[in-house]
């Protein structure tokens, strides 16, 4: 008894003293405080972890800047001269004095020097190339060449009325009672015989009118093509359907050479298209 008595003591003892020597605050005594287990046994000692360093990114290479734009040194310095045209101009206007006036006067007087030397050198250039002289381009200013150029014009537009005529008619359509449609059609049956492009009268009332015997009396057709007032033509194609606009009111001989002219001209149609549509004739 006293042998055990004198072991219980000395391992008190023991672990007192090492729990006095321990470092205070450590997360956890050794194995051989733990009087459970004993000090006679090995342990594989703790890991360490150690703190993820955070990751450092490469500073970014620097955007490339935009090259400034390069400018003709005659655009700066038209846009400076504008601008103190401008300048002296409000000055002018607000303090109208002998001197703010006269300055600005001298800088307008020598922009319209510069404008009249320019408009001399650009009228020369013009001379000298056929393809920019505006007077050699589409109806000309001499007298003797305006009536040349008349005359083509007149037998171009002769020989394409011409040439319509063979597969096109001109549908008119008026109102017995219609003071305008009886002046208006003396014009249509002389142009007609001038130029062989057939005429297909259509009352709208189903009344006659002079010089027109053999009219037809609306069956719909106007409704289709929009005819709201009287007299209108048109210029349509019977075996294709086309018809095109060609205007309401009293008409000229030239006026009517004009519009059928420019509407049966390369790619009017694609200029206005729905001046043209397709509209069965019976």
């Amino acid at each position: 008894m006293r042998a055990l008595s004198f072991l219980i003591l000395f391992t008190a003892c023991g672990a007192a003293i090492a729990q006095a020597s321990a470092p205070e605050g450590s997360a956890r005594s050794p194995f051989w405080n733990d009087n459970r287990r004993g000090w006679h046994f090995y342990e594989d000692p703790e890991f360490s972890i150690e703190p993820i360093k955070p990751t450092v990114k490469a500073p970014a290479a620097p955007a490339s800047q935009p090259k400034p734009e390069v400018r003709p040194p005659e655009i700066v310095e038209f846009e400076q001269l504008q601008k103190r045209l401008e300048e002296y101009r409000n000055v002018a206007i607000m303090r109208p004095t002998e001197q703010n006036v006269r300055r600005y006067l001298e800088l307008e007087a020598s922009v319209v020097n510069r404008a009249t030397y320019f408009s001399d050198v650009a009228q020369r250039v013009a001379w000298a190339s056929p393809d920019l002289d505006v007077t050699a381009q589409g109806r000309p200013t001499n007298y003797k060449a305006l009536q040349v150029y008349d005359e083509e014009k007149r037998s171009s537009r002769t020989d394409n009325l011409t040439a319509l005529a063979a597969d096109h008619v001109l549908l008119f359509f008026f109102r017995s009672d219609c003071k305008y449609c009886h002046a208006f059609a003396p014009t249509l049956e002389a142009f007609s015989r001038k130029h062989g492009l057939k005429i297909m009268p259509v009352s709208m009332d189903g009344g006659p009118i002079p010089g027109f015997k053999d009219y037809k009396v609306d069956n719909g057709i106007a409704k289709k093509l929009g005819v709201q007032s009287v007299p209108a033509t048109f210029l349509a194609k019977p075996f294709t359907g086309d018809i095109t606009t060609i205007g309401f009111g009293v008409l000229s001989e030239g006026e009517l050479i004009e519009r059928i002219t420019t509407v049966t001209s390369p790619g009017s149609e694609a200029m206005t298209p729905s001046v043209s549509r397709k509209v069965a004739l019976q």
